[in-house]
């Protein structure tokens, strides 16, 4: 039982390594859709690429987006509408009419007599109301058939046949002109318009539902092809007809591979696609970025913004594949190029995309899309702490989509008259939404405890609260601290190494100075000098200590861990050699270990360069009358003593690189001196 629990202790890093690896996997494929992949690729406009394909068994042509919609909207403008005819309010206007009529009506004044008056009133209301009244506006024809609902019982009119109540006038007057009673028009055109009310009003659940009923019963096939039947000769191009009966084959395909007698094999077939591209994932890794393989938190930072995208990707498809292009996927470069590097940002964006293939329409526009604007991404946006450097950025990338779906469509359509324009409205939205990857790096910062440019431009601040206590408890390191920063930043600019992260590690570096700020050469503003009264050993202790209250502080003022790096490592393993050299002339034996830094020694290119530019600025200041060879003579005799030393064994840095690293320094101290070239005499 020790030895299994010292087996996972030792090696415990690879065991999760293992698990993040079966977990991703099993997730991507609970993702991915619940079907076969048709083994045939096409597109439309493109020659048929493979031999003469033909039926491997029968399957109906289902009718494209387009037709079925065209159905739909026939049905929609062909639907005969149905009216509700109300019984109850024909009645009452009747009634209405005769007890208005019996109030109003005086024999005297009229020549008409009162029978025939209220006769002519009532025969004008059974007319208005043999159909219904109404006063509803619709845009119907005039001969636009109407289902006219009378109880149980349903008439088919025309839409003419309805009353409107703005014509009773007319009606009136036709009517009273007609028998010679013009002297009781005036009076039934009032008691009329106030006795008339609408009783007929459009059904609109009972049309709807109609409606819906007639687009259920659309038949969405419009054919059959019959096990056997040549589909497509090879060269044909695909288009039309020949189109829709391949998407048909490949739907139908889909569906019927995705069974529970092979539900399986397709699950074995989906786990070593998915893992082949994990494996690709850490192998790339750890021959190329060790440093963040070993990493378990950067790992699973890339694995879970892989996941994260294709979770995304598959919501979106499953709602509606047309805004499949509104993912911001240029997201996932941009955010791994801000915490590593673009090469392995393009990786990691290439791969997601291999996973995304098995899940959006027309994969193969898409994947040349999304590979485009991925090194677009790559390539435009740098120094992202200036915020106009993302606006360009995502200015180019949403142009890259647009010019590359329009020539997709110039292929395959041959004109742009039926040129979907609200796709590139879509590709608006993405860039839109690829501004969000500021507030997002932040995030990731504060969850997963990484570093980006932006971050490290607000550490160089030297108006910060750590770096104004530096300056203000110990001047002289901190004048040190920006000399040395101005140095390493300039050497990292000539190797090609982060420029940013080691110039904010040098203003940090000797942070621990801060607690015996006057015990530093650099701090003392007179003569006196503590270390004079203290024993070698007690000295040194309190040199080496700097670098341990350097790490206490940062951790406290949470500093990120690879600022932290440069405080650990700015003396790596080496010797406070004034101080030992003192004990030795006291004591021939003096143990060295009370007097070597704690280590590590540099495990980067970054903090290999801050101990050699620190060790040079600091020595510099005991030149006396520095001249050119002298500080050329001093430069190289530092550095390679501290390649002797194997200071940078564990750096990631070649001979090479030392050699420019030298020259810089050489340069930049001389401009600080203000010395010229020495001529000879």
């Amino acid at each position: 039982m020790n030895n299994f629990f010292s087996f996972l202790a030792k090696n415990q890093s690879t065991i999760y390594k293992i698990f993040l690896f079966i977990v991703a996997t099993v997730l991507i494929i609970y993702l991915l859709p619940k079907g076969g992949q048709f083994k045939y690729n096409f597109q439309k406009g493109k020659p048929w690429q493979y031999e003469n394909l033909y039926a491997p068994f029968s399957f109906t042509i289902k009718k494209d987006k387009d037709a079925l919609e065209k159905e739909k909207d026939d049905i929609k403008a062909d639907a005969t509408p149905y009216f509700e005819y109300d019984a109850a309010i024909a009645a009452g206007s009747r009634q209405r009419f005769l007890e208005l009529f019996e109030q109003t009506f005086i024999d005297s004044l009229y020549s008409t007599s009162e029978t025939l008056a209220k006769d002519l009133g009532s025969t004008i209301l059974d007319e208005v109301y043999s159909n219904g009244v109404t006063d509803e506006i619709h845009p119907y024809s005039e001969e636009k058939l109407i289902y006219l609902k009378k109880g149980n019982e349903v008439e088919e009119i025309t839409y003419s046949q309805l009353f409107k109540k703005e014509d009773l006038g007319n009606r009136v007057n036709a009517k009273v002109s007609e028998l010679g009673a013009q002297d009781i028009e005036e009076l039934l055109q009032k008691l009329l318009v106030r006795a008339v009310n609408p009783n007929v009003s459009l059904d609109i659940k009972l049309t709807e539902a109609t409606v819906a009923s007639e687009i259920s019963n659309i038949n969405p096939n419009r054919g059959i092809i019959e096990k056997g039947g040549r589909i497509i000769a090879k060269g044909e191009v695909v288009e039309g007809d020949k189109f829709q009966i391949l998407n048909s084959l490949k739907a139908e395909y889909q569906s019927q591979v995705w069974s529970e007698s092979n539900y399986v094999w397709l699950l074995v077939g989906y786990s070593m696609l998915v893992s082949l591209v994990f494996l690709m994932l850490y192998l790339f890794l750890n021959k190329y970025r060790p440093e963040i393989f070993k990493n378990n938190t950067k790992v699973t930072f890339i694995f879970f913004n892989v996941i994260l995208m294709v979770f995304l990707t598959t919501i979106v498809v499953k709602f509606d594949a047309a805004y499949v292009y509104v993912v911001p996927l240029c997201i996932l470069p941009l955010v791994v190029k801000a915490f590593f590097d673009p090469r392995l940002g393009l990786f990691v964006h290439v791969l997601t995309l291999l996973l995304l293939g098995f899940i959006v329409p027309n994969s193969f526009e898409y994947l040349f899309l999304q590979i485009i604007a991925g090194i677009v991404t790559i390539l435009t946006v740098s120094e992202l702490y200036k915020r106009a450097n993302l606006f360009i950025s995502v200015g180019q990338i949403t142009f890259i989509y647009i010019v590359g779906y329009f020539a997709f469509f110039l292929i395959q359509e041959g004109n742009i008259q039926v040129l979907k324009w609200e796709t590139f409205g879509y590709f608006v939205l993405c860039g839109l939404a690829t501004l969000f990857a500021h507030p997002l790096i932040y995030l990731y910062e504060k969850v997963f405890g990484l570093v980006s440019d932006v971050s490290l431009l607000e550490l160089s601040d030297t108006n910060s609260k750590l770096l104004k206590e530096l300056s203000n408890k110990a001047p002289g390191t901190f004048h040190h601290s920006l000399n040395v920063a101005n140095l390493s930043e300039a050497a990292a600019n000539e190797i090609g190494a982060n420029a940013m992260l080691v110039r904010v590690g040098a203003l940090y570096h000797d942070i621990g100075k801060m607690v015996n700020p006057t015990n530093f050469t650099e701090n003392q503003v007179n003569s006196f000098n503590a270390h004079n009264e203290l024993a070698p050993k007690e000295s040194a202790k309190i040199i080496i200590d700097h670098v341990i209250d350097g790490i206490e502080i940062a951790r406290k003022n949470k500093l990120p861990d690879r600022v932290i790096d440069f405080i650990r490592t700015h003396h790596g393993t080496s010797l406070v050699y004034y101080f030992y050299k003192k004990e030795k002339e006291i004591n021939d034996d003096a143990d060295p270990k009370y007097f070597r830094y704690p280590g590590p020694t540099p495990f980067s290119k970054e903090t290999a360069i801050l101990m050699m530019a620190d060790s040079v600025e600091a020595a510099s200041k005991s030149l006396k009358d520095p001249t050119s060879s002298k500080i050329d003579a001093f430069v190289e005799k530092i550095i390679d003593s501290q390649m002797e030393q194997g200071q940078f064994l564990n750096a990631n840095v070649t001979f090479k690189e030392i050699q420019i690293i030298k020259k810089v320094l050489k340069k930049k101290l001389n401009n600080i001196y203000h010395l010229r070239v020495e001529y000879p005499e």
